[in-house]
């Protein structure tokens, strides 16, 4: 029977969390993810998971020791932001091209300077090639799901790759709302045990992780990751149907909203995706056809997918809450168009930069977004292709 709840985005993680009792969980705290340890970490106190909790001098440290423990043969997890997570920076290669399937809540930050504890997707977007999958959460609820169906994937063994699953700082993370829960001893089944076949306590088959390759080798190896990640994408999809019988709750690669007949698709990741629908049900009153394509799997990107699912708009938005710094498209922006590209589609697209630093995103202000594609579309014209929205020139 599933179990109603209000949670934040940062206990409804820490709950699913005490439902899979990983093995290990090493953690430094920081803005906006600091909960998530202080919530585990009482768990362990009272005695309702087993977990090792490891306390760290750094953020480096939290992701030395779930490598370490990985490696070893247990599960491991941690949880950071923003500048924390650019501590790890060498070490998210390390997890990654070791094929260690840990996992780590990520709460999306702004990265300094200036300094800023808000939301925005520069660091998850940072580190979109360090060969991790990269699972974005619109709410509490997807936060939870996510979290349960992530060592489902990442220990798959056809993946084999660590999952980041990243829920937006402050707006998901410390906003309440009312989700539902799965039975502990459901989700206990569903995630089931992990039994690595090749890990450095067995005794019988030694084994060495992250040796030293020669240019002859190197190369091999990061085709074998590349690989995995294609692997990863059928998995996804067979973890998250297992997941909707048990739950009711359907996911893929995206959501789309009301885009089966739109001229005008804006395609967003994270929060700002509730915003977004809101704006579509008030042009649709208008008799403007407008819908929503809200990316869940950032990494592998579903490029493929996204081609077939937009090509008979007319213009399309794509919405990045990170900054390129390349004078010419935004992370999703960059996907889309390549996407597009190598489908053989020709459209007019547009690219935002919008809520850096936490910058509010209501409604209005992506209402406006609809309202430039219907002028592109008048115009024939796009213009300037790189835009920021709601930003004081």
């Amino acid at each position: 029977m599933a179990i109603r709840e209000r949670l934040s985005g940062n206990e409804a993680v820490a709950t699913a969390m005490r439902q899979i009792n990983p093995d290990v969980m090493a953690a430094f705290p920081i803005t906006p993810s600091t909960e998530i340890p202080q919530y585990f970490s009482s768990y362990v106190a009272n005695g309702k998971v087993d977990t090792v909790f490891v306390p760290v001098e750094s953020e480096h440290s939290a992701m030395s020791a779930v490598i370490g423990a990985e490696a070893a043969g247990v599960r491991a997890i941690t949880a950071t932001s923003s500048c924390g997570m650019a501590l790890m920076w060498e070490l998210l290669y390390v997890a990654s091209s070791s094929r260690l399937p840990l996992v780590m809540a990520l709460v999306n930050r702004a990265l300094s300077a200036p300094i800023n504890i808000n939301c925005d997707h520069s660091d998850s977007m940072g580190a979109r090639d360090a060969g991790w999958i990269q699972i974005y959460s619109e709410n509490s609820q997807e936060a939870y799901d996510n979290m349960l169906m992530a060592y489902r994937i990442a220990e798959h063994k056809d993946v084999r790759l660590p999952v980041m699953i990243c829920q937006d700082g402050f707006i998901i993370s410390h906003g309440v709302e009312n989700i539902v829960l799965l039975e502990d001893d459901i989700a206990k089944k569903f995630v089931g045990e992990y039994h690595p076949e090749e890990y450095l306590l067995n005794s019988k088959e030694p084994l060495a992780v992250g040796p030293y390759a020669t240019a002859p080798y190197f190369m091999e190896s990061r085709r074998a990751h590349a690989e995995a990640l294609k692997h990863a994408k059928k998995v996804i999809l067979d973890v998250a149907d297992e997941f909707e019988k048990i739950s009711g709750r359907k996911y893929g690669f995206f959501e789309t909203y009301k885009t089966e007949d739109a001229d005008y698709i804006m395609i967003v990741i994270g929060s700002a995706a509730g915003a977004g629908k809101d704006a579509v049900d008030i042009l649709r009153n208008q008799g403007i056809k407008a819908g929503v394509l809200k990316i869940r799997m950032f990494r592998p990107f579903p490029a493929e997918q996204i081609a077939e699912a937009v090509k008979n708009a007319k213009v399309i938005a794509c919405m990045d809450r990170a900054e390129g710094f390349n004078t010419n498209c935004g992370p999703i922006g960059s996907e889309v168009k390549s996407a597009l590209y190598d489908a053989g589609i020709q459209m007019k697209v547009v690219n935002y930069v919008y809520g850096l630093g936490g910058r509010d995103v209501p409604v209005a202000d992506l209402k406006t977004v609809f309202e430039d594609m219907v002028q592109i579309d008048k115009d024939g014209c796009t213009g300037e292709t790189y835009r920021y929205l709601s930003v004081r020139e």
